[in-house]
């Protein structure tokens, strides 16, 4: 302990980033613990969409979900979201929309504004797509 007391006293700034890094670690774990929006699992996914009726929302570009994705997913991308909003979405209001891009980053703000225009039950993907081909999970072509 000695030692470790005075390492910090010997290297302050070192030892200021390390604890702001554990801070900001901790302040980033209970925002995604406190959000609205929660990360859910490919497992959890087929779940929502097989047993309450769950819309997954493709947000990737036109060409990626022509090209494999999950079956009965609305392709949706950000252009269209920008336009014309989520009006294709409003008769899904009250059942669970799960939101999948490539890597599961860009999803959280599209499901931020989904939560805002009063989508009460929205999820992201986590890992995206990557996440869903790589857990072996079946994909479809249009």
């Amino acid at each position: 302990m000695e030692q470790f007391i005075a390492f910090a006293s010997n290297n302050a700034m070192l030892s200021a980033a390390w604890v702001a890094l554990v801070v900001i670690i901790i302040g980033i774990s209970i925002k995604i613990q406190m959000s609205p929006i929660k990360q859910i699992s490919p497992q959890d996914l087929t779940f929502l969409m097989n047993r309450e009726e769950g819309v997954t929302l493709d947000i990737r570009s036109e060409k990626d979900f022509n090209t494999n994705h999950i079956l009965d997913a609305v392709g949706l991308t950000n252009e269209k979201i920008t336009k014309n909003g989520f009006a294709s979405l409003e008769k899904h209001k009250e059942n669970p929309i799960i939101v999948v891009c490539s890597a599961g980053i860009s999803a959280v703000k599209v499901a931020n504004d989904l939560y805002k225009s009063g989508f009460s039950r929205v999820s992201v993907l986590k890992g995206g797509m990557g996440a869903w081909t790589s857990a072996g999970l079946p994909v479809t072509k249009r």
